[in-house]
């Protein structure tokens, strides 16, 4: 028998619930980072304006149902790519403010991901729209 600590299972003590509960958490957990996405970060915060913007704008547009939904969805992917951007600049943050190649190579990518959802947003729009 090991003395070892077992550390699935002590992920799995973390976790917490299962059922309904669990999905209850998890969207507690998921408001609680959409709302600290919009108070700390200004990136965040200016593509939901741009969302709410830009989604009644194809909503109203004379395009097909595929076009519409084409149109929100790749602006609601550039919300997305934002947050998963922010988690990394937290997380490489959280383990040191030290400059380090590394951590400086994590964040170029979190933002170049960024530039690339940004750039897919100008391109589907403007094919779409043109």
């Amino acid at each position: 028998m090991s003395s070892e600590p077992n550390p699935l299972g002590a992920a799995a003590a973390l976790k917490g619930r299962g059922g309904l509960a669990r999905i209850c958490n998890a969207a507690g957990y998921s408001l609680a980072g959409l709302k600290a996405a919009y108070a700390g970060e200004a990136a965040f915060r200016q593509l939901v304006w741009l969302n709410l913007l830009l989604i009644p704008v194809a909503l109203l547009l004379d395009v097909s149902r595929v076009e519409r939904a084409v149109l929100i969805g790749v602006v609601v992917l550039g919300l997305i790519v934002e947050l998963l951007n922010s988690a990394i600049e937290a997380t490489v943050d959280r383990i040191s403010l030290d400059l380090h190649p590394l951590s400086g190579r994590a964040k170029d990518m979190g933002s170049a991901a960024q530039l690339l959802a940004l750039c897919l947003v100008g391109l589907i729009w403007g094919v779409i729209l043109l």
